[in-house]
């Protein structure tokens, strides 16, 4: 059985409190509020994409995309996010990076279905690890590793 999934409004009380608010749930599943897993939940996002983890970190583009709690038995995405290069040699040139993110595991590993621009035609990876979690705000560092082979 397909769950009925229905778009929720954005908390604006929450993103006028958090001045980078780069995420929004769009839409959920009926049961989704009795899932431990948030099962259902499905959050489109843009954020910054820099060099390193830090405020003063050089900035080299965006991740735009969506992610999705895809499974009931523990907390695991689908991610679906384009990385945009803006301020790098491969100005305007993407990777996209599409997979199940499993949040149990200290680093996860996912595929990059393709590229435009400067990587046409390559072959990638990614890992990723959580930075930090600040459960206030919301706010979740995560570090993407990019493993790049391009002509």
């Amino acid at each position: 059985m397909i769950p009925d999934i229905r778009p929720q409004p954005i908390d604006q009380s929450r993103a006028e409190k958090t001045p980078n608010f780069t995420a929004a749930q769009v839409a959920s599943a009926p049961t989704t509020s009795q899932s431990s897993t948030s099962f259902g939940n499905v959050f489109v996002l843009i954020d910054m994409l820099k060099l390193g983890p830090d405020v003063g970190s050089k900035l080299v583009g965006g991740a735009q995309g969506l992610t999705s709690s895809a499974s009931d038995a523990e907390s695991a995405l689908l991610v679906a996010v384009n990385f945009v290069f803006t301020q790098l040699k491969p100005n305007g040139s993407t990777l996209s990076m599409l997979g199940r993110n499993s949040l149990a595991l200290e680093v996860r590993e996912m595929a990059v279905a393709g590229g435009t621009g400067a990587f046409q035609l390559s072959r990638c990876y990614v890992r990723t690890r959580t930075h930090s979690i600040d459960r206030t705000s919301g706010l979740i560092l995560s570090e993407y590793d990019v493993y790049v082979l391009h002509y």
